[in-house]
């Protein structure tokens, strides 16, 4: 069977640009169409067949880029299925957001890579195929997707979330960035590394980054890497995390808590796909794919100037949003038993749960989500001497972990114990959110998570 040669539609007043595209285009195995205007793009597509628009913000002598805009809303009115990757200049990148809004699928910025652009149509164009994640989709079973993909390590069969990992198999094989929103503790992780785990990259380096820990000085030499005698401290050359990540995949949690000084240094590297050592001029490329998440209402950060809107539509090309454990409730028995199990593994024990536990469980609101349920149910293993767990050991386990705390602190109130104390009591006080617990204790979430690293802290 032979497979349907793709053609690209590109819309350029400038006849060296559509040569220059054409030909790359046409190496690259695809069919091309051009336009050299807004009305000869129109004309083009009403007579021609083809998968993917490329089209530049300006024609003629205007700059604003209104002429573009307009092509852009006229294309979507008439074929809303279609995709458009947009052509505009870096200075204008605001430009694109708006066109972005307006309903193109990416954009580049000049001057491009060939290597960038390609992989920009390339992964429109999968994404086209695979159908848009806002349509309504077919469900499917855990079994199918279990037969389908590699979903081992994610537990859950509530519908909704069902739906979630579907279209994480949808867009797993493509290069698309991926944004996941989610409150603290339900999974934001796991569902990165199974996009990376289904993916063509999977031999490749997953590189996980928590922005939160990375004080705004070190932003640089930690994600780009120095040469020696950069700074002060310089001593030896260091790889940065993107060019460990290169040919792979970089995760960036808390993507949100990124000091709006560095977002624009962000910003240029996932557009130009290169970047510089700390202290050399040697442009290094870098070959990732993005995947961020964050439990922070993106919206109001844009609104209050704290979050870059440009920075935003350039990672979540695909967003996925987790739900709380409390509105996935008939997956606390499968996550109580899965999180036994490996427990049971982990200190050599062969305990059970009995049904009145799981309905214990079943009954409590868990704002800590899933890490807060792994959290209890480990904890209650460890201090319970009975072969069966029940709602009395979890209740006794809760207890007794509050009243050690207690007498822990009474017993030492050094200022280093008092700090590592107010900490681990925030973190049981706001069920494990960090946003929260460093709001309480008046210091940033960098800051937290400095001090929490420093006292072995793992959460």
């Amino acid at each position: 069977m032979q497979v349907k040669t793709k053609t690209i539609l590109v819309v350029d007043d400038d006849f060296a640009v559509l040569t220059s595209l054409s030909l790359l285009l046409k190496q690259s195995g695809y069919g091309v169409l051009t336009a050299g205007s807004p009305i000869e793009a129109l004309n083009t597509l009403e007579s021609n067949e083809c998968d993917l628009i490329l089209q530049d913000m300006n024609y003629s002598r205007c700059t604003t880029g209104e002429e573009g805009l307009e092509l852009l809303r006229k294309i979507k009115e008439i074929y809303p299925d279609k995709p458009v990757i947009l052509i505009t200049a870096w200075a204008s990148i605001s430009l694109a957001v708006k066109g972005i809004k307006a309903g193109a699928c990416d954009f580049v910025t000049k001057p491009w890579s060939h290597e960038q652009i390609l992989q920009s149509i390339g992964t429109a164009i999968d994404l086209s195929e695979s159908g848009h994640i806002e349509k309504r989709i077919p469900h499917l079973s855990r079994a199918d997707l279990d037969r389908k993909f590699d979903f081992d390590s994610v537990i859950g069969e509530d519908p909704a979330f069902l739906n979630i990992l579907e279209v994480v198999g949808r867009i797993c094989s493509t290069d698309a960035s991926v944004l996941i929103i989610g409150s603290s503790g339900t999974g934001k992780e796991i569902i990165a590394e199974s996009v990376w785990g289904n993916s063509h990259r999977k031999t490749k380096p997953f590189v996980k980054v928590n922005l939160a820990g990375i004080p705004s000085t070190l932003f640089e030499s930690e994600m780009f890497g120095h040469v020696k005698g950069a700074f002060t401290d310089a001593r030896f050359d260091r790889i940065g995390r993107f060019e460990a990540a290169h040919n792979g995949t970089i995760f960036l949690d808390e993507i949100g808590d990124l000091e709006i000084s560095n977002q624009a240094k962000l910003l240029r590297v996932l557009q130009d796909r290169t970047f510089e050592k700390v202290g050399s001029s040697r442009n290094i490329t870098s070959d990732v794919r993005i995947i961020s998440a964050s439990n922070r209402n993106f919206q109001q950060m844009i609104d209050s100037g704290e979050f870059r809107e440009d920075l935003y539509y350039r990672l979540n090309l695909i967003t996925l949003h987790l739900p709380d454990l409390k509105d996935r409730e008939d997956d606390i028995p499968l996550l109580t038993k899965h999180f036994l199990k490996k427990i049971n593994e982990r200190y050599n024990r062969k305990l059970e749960i009995d049904n009145s536990a799981i309905k214990w469980l079943l009954g409590q609101s868990w704002p800590g989500n899933i890490r807060q349920l792994k959290q209890v149910i480990e904890r209650t293993v460890l201090l319970t001497k009975n072969d069966t767990l029940g709602v009395d050991d979890f209740e006794a386990a809760n207890k007794l972990q509050n009243r050690e705390n207690t007498i822990e602190i009474n017993q030492n109130l050094s200022l280093e114990n008092l700090e590592k104390h107010a900490i681990l009591a925030g973190i049981d006080n706001f069920n494990g959110n960090i946003s929260r617990v460093a709001k309480s204790l008046g210091i940033s979430r960098a800051a937290l998570y400095r001090r929490m690293k420093k006292y072995g802290i793992e959460y």
